[in-house]
């Protein structure tokens, strides 16, 4: 436990520019008042969530000092405790960022939400976690989730196997994230039953989905008609979320991108809510975040160019 607490105290150290130690059950921190201002609220706010610092992971601490407000506002505690219950042995799923928490405030206030970023910043995951919490607490009799298989586009009639075993590949994100929060054998039933449906988008067209909680992944590679055509599927007591990230559009150059034109399309739509991400709620492995923000500087210099 010393050990496990030391390590983490040297990732605060490290991501706040102070010197951490400690001695028994109290903590020394020593640097500039203000850095030690954020490493003491920090470190209260844990406490006050009944988190034991010596028994979270390395990624925990990150998340934590990452989730921090950039103005030093806010309870840290509110982001931790804003939670999803949800069918998994891990029973719940918390909102590791300020926009992740905003995102999951939306989720449960407006009828649709566009969710909008890069990759590893928990758009889908929370919006499956947020559906299957739905569910269970019986908000909405049945779930679904839609992805466009662009890749896929004419060549799908020379891929082996029915319609399903070939968009299936397209697909498997939804269910892997489906799996982690809900036990196998009790997410495949409700598959059989229809109750939760993984499909490709073109099986939306000339639908209407009433009393159901509808997920669009991957919505960056909608054609403007796909996109309309989604739109006009929800039904009564029906709710939906809709996320990309319009930087990684796959679409051939001639075609618009649904998700894009939206932002303007549906902004200031009474009922709607759009949620932007950026890279500092990237949760994946921490490398992702400087990937992006690489990324970013080099498009931004040849954009300059």
């Amino acid at each position: 436990m010393q050990q496990r607490l030391d390590k983490n105290l040297k990732l605060i150290e490290e991501a706040l520019d102070i010197q951490a130690s400690s001695r028994g059950n109290r903590i020394f921190l020593r640097g500039d008042d203000a850095r030690i201002n954020t490493a003491e609220r920090l470190l209260r706010e844990l406490c006050a969530t009944g988190t034991d610092l010596s028994g979270m992971s390395s990624q925990d601490i990150r998340d934590a000092i990452r989730s921090l407000p950039c103005d030093n506002t806010g309870p840290l505690q509110e982001i931790l405790h804003n939670n999803i219950q949800v069918a998994s042995k891990k029973r719940i799923i918390v909102p590791k960022t300020e926009n992740q928490r905003l995102y999951i405030d939306a989720i449960r206030n407006f009828d649709m939400v566009i969710g909008i970023g890069p990759a590893g910043t928990g758009k889908t995951y929370l919006a499956m976690a947020m559906a299957i919490s739905a569910f269970l607490k019986k908000e909405v009799s049945r779930i679904v989730l839609a992805r466009p298989a662009i890749e896929a586009g004419e060549k799908l009639g020379f891929l082996p196997g029915d319609m399903y075993e070939k968009v299936n590949p397209y697909l498997r994100p939804l269910y892997d994230a489906l799996y982690d929060m809900m036990e196998y054998e009790q997410a495949s039933k409700l598959i059989e039953r229809g109750i939760i449906e993984i499909a490709p988008l073109a099986f939306m067209r000339g639908r209407t989905l009433n009393d159901a909680f509808i997920i669009l992944d991957e919505a960056q590679n909608t054609t403007s008609e796909q996109m309309k055509m989604y739109l006009t599927r929800l039904g009564f007591n029906s709710r939906t979320v809709i996320t990309g990230d319009v930087t990684q559009v796959d679409l051939p150059q001639a075609k618009s991108s649904g998700l894009i034109e939206i932002q303007k399309i549906l902004d200031g739509v009474e009922g709607i809510k759009f949620v932007a991400f950026s890279e500092r709620d990237v949760v994946r492995h921490k490398l992702v975040q400087l990937i992006l923000r690489a990324y970013e500087k080099y498009e931004k210099r040849n954009t300059e160019e």
